[in-house]
């Protein structure tokens, strides 16, 4: 995935980046570690693409339900 453009303030300076990520669900934190997305230094926005949306899903707790039921 090649990202240019923050989605949502528009600057062009939003980068690639690679470092551990802490997600938070109904105050269960959770740690991923290298998850590789992109962030604008400007606004804060992450863009998760599909491989760093299937590690956070693999570890949430939102989503620890939905996989027991397969």
């Amino acid at each position: 995935m090649q990202i240019t453009k923050c989605p949502s303030c528009g600057s062009g300076r939003i980068e690639k980046v690679q470092r551990d990520w802490t997600g938070e669900f109904q105050d269960k934190k959770y740690n991923i570690e290298a998850l590789e997305f992109h962030e604008c230094p400007l606004c804060g926005e992450q863009v998760f693409g599909r491989d760093a949306m299937r590690r956070i899903e693999a570890r949430s707790p939102a989503f620890r339900s939905h996989r027991m039921k397969r």
